[in-house]
């Protein structure tokens, strides 16, 4: 099975290239500077040296970036800041989408996936906070639900969906993890999500799906 990963240099992006090619599939990893998401130019690059890939996994997303990240408040937020993370977490994996989908084969299952969030769901909202990246999570959960039903004009059998991969040991976690709560090593978290993504039929195009299987309300 042809598959590019997107994000591959991070913790989640390399697991799931690694365990992917332990199964014997041919993996294309892309990460900066080589695919940049606020590049158009190197995504459409990228795209066009993929090889038609079945599989196309957006590994990619961002919480913190030096003194910034999530917000408590309102009186927190950012313009700049938001910006950043709707250009990173939602304009970015849309332009993969853009570039990315025309080149996947159009008979047969093909899967399109992006590393989503619960905290995305609006449905879900019990705490508040974290106003930028719940927003841009949720941005992308609708450019996901928007895809699903364009993609069947191209492939009755692709299928575009979002991934909650759960809390996972990674650099983007790392300040957020809390004792007690699940944490996944990036190993375990990349199977787990591979189970999910092999357990997908035509009709989950769309949707969010967590670590688990269990389906993630919008």
């Amino acid at each position: 099975m042809k598959t590019a990963i997107i994000g591959a240099s991070g913790g989640i992006g390399r697991a799931l290239a690694d365990a992917l090619e332990e199964e014997g599939a041919v993996v294309r990893r892309f990460s900066r500077p080589e695919l940049d998401l606020l590049d158009e130019a190197t995504v459409a690059a990228a795209a066009a040296a993929a090889g038609a890939p079945e599989l196309v996994i957006v590994a990619t997303g961002i919480l913190h970036d030096g003194d910034d990240g999530p917000e408590k408040s309102i009186a927190a937020l950012d313009p700049a800041w938001l910006a950043r993370q709707y250009a990173i977490n939602t304009i970015g994996p849309a332009l993969v989408a853009k570039h990315f989908l025309p080149v996947m084969p159009k008979q047969g299952r093909s899967v399109l996936a992006f590393l989503s969030a619960r905290v995305g769901s609006i449905s879900d909202n019990r705490l508040g906070g974290w106003y930028g990246y719940r927003a841009s999570k949720a941005a992308l959960n609708q450019l996901i639900r928007t895809l699903g039903i364009e993609d069947k004009r191209r492939n009755e059998r692709g299928i575009v969906v979002g991934l909650h991969p759960g809390t996972v040991d990674t650099r983007l976690s790392k300040p957020f993890q809390q004792a007690g709560r699940d944490l996944f090593k990036p190993d375990r978290a990349a199977v787990q999500l591979l189970d999910v993504i092999d357990g997908l039929k035509p009709q989950d195009s769309g949707r969010l799906f967590a670590w688990d299987g269990a389906e993630i309300a919008p």
